[in-house]
């Protein structure tokens, strides 16, 4: 089992023979996590994604520019993998249906809302290692940063409606 697991994201696998142990629910991650979407064309593609939100149990939130190639991919094939690796030791793989919940998000037109069901978290915490900051970035622009912190708040707005 792996560390740091609550009694609500624990998961019995003696008779499973998955690769990896899977969570109930996602844990919590912090707020400037930087996350990996993966979509396929049928071959795969990852893109860096800031700020994923959970936005429940099993549902996540992300803004995507709506001319990334991921939110076409998505479209066509909306089954995607989110890669989290975050502070607090979240090292997980969220996979599931993504659909486009707002073509133009509220003050940020060039952004598309998606919406992540997730139908498998894959648990990758491991005993001997864990996460302690994840995936770092350096603001260079404080314009972006204040848009980005704009879609996060719309996206924690919007998940609030939902739970």
């Amino acid at each position: 089992m792996a560390a740091g697991a609550s009694p609500a994201q624990r998961q019995d696998h003696s008779t499973d023979h998955a690769d990896h142990p899977e969570l109930d629910v996602l844990p919590e991650w912090p707020q400037e996590t930087i996350a990996v979407l993966v979509t396929t064309d049928p071959a795969p593609h990852a893109i860096p994604v800031s700020w994923p939100v959970r936005a429940g149990d099993r549902r996540i939130l992300l803004s995507l520019k709506f001319d990334r190639g991921s939110l076409a991919r998505l479209r066509e094939r909306p089954q995607v993998a989110l890669l989290i690796l975050g502070g607090g030791n979240v090292a997980l793989c969220a996979r599931g249906t993504a659909r486009v919940i707002a073509e133009e998000m509220p003050d940020a037109a060039d952004y598309a809302a998606v919406r992540i069901d997730v139908e498998a978290i894959d648990d990758h915490r491991q005993s001997a290692f864990a996460v302690a900051d994840g995936i770092q970035r350096t603001v260079l622009d404080s314009a972006e940063l204040h848009a980005l912190e704009g879609r996060v708040r719309t996206l924690r707005s919007w998940a609030d409606d939902q739970n």
